[in-house]
């Protein structure tokens, strides 16, 4: 048996290249593409929940157990891992789970951590503060320069320390 086998992944090999030969690199083009990178965006990246409640499975696969639900929309997750269509995602206390990848928006967003915190007018700690957000809250991200990242929070727009909320990596250039 294990001769047999042999051959027919030699065969198979040998009829692979010629089709290689034979199509223009088509079939090479099939076997390239990496279904653990299938977006080809770096990994790890912030995105936002698309949708109000999302199901994190235990698996890439609409079979596997739901093991968790995320019910905020706009919630800032972690993509830490691709497989196809599916996403690894990660929140802020650490809980990760499988979701399709139609449940994410491409869009940033930050969640405040910790304590109340100070959205400033200017990007420096003695501007004036135009609102103050509580932990928990949700607010979309527009840009980062150094350790200052511009917010909107619930319609306060404004600047925050980057280490003022969860969404953005330490040095990260967003524009």
């Amino acid at each position: 048996m294990p001769v047999r086998r042999s051959v027919l992944a030699s065969l198979a090999l040998l009829m692979g290249v010629g089709l290689v030969a034979a199509g223009g690199g088509t079939a090479l083009a099939a076997e390239s593409k990496d279904p653990t990178h299938a977006s080809g965006l770096p990994i790890p990246r912030f995105v936002t929940v698309r949708v109000g409640e999302v199901n994190l499975r235990s698996g890439p696969n609409g079979s596997y157990p739901i093991e968790w639900v995320f019910r905020r929309k706009d919630m800032p997750v972690e993509i830490i891992q691709e497989f196809d269509t599916w996403r690894r995602i990660r929140d802020w206390e650490g809980a990760e789970g499988w979701v399709h990848q139609s449940a994410l928006s491409g869009r940033r967003g930050v969640l405040i951590v910790g304590q109340t915190r100070p959205i400033h007018e200017a990007p420096r700690g003695d501007s004036a503060v135009v609102a103050r957000a509580e932990p928990g809250v949700i607010g979309s991200l527009k840009k980062c320069r150094e350790d200052w990242c511009e917010v909107d929070v619930k319609g306060y727009r404004g600047w925050m320390k980057r280490a003022d909320f969860w969404g953005t990596y330490a040095g990260e250039k967003i524009e």
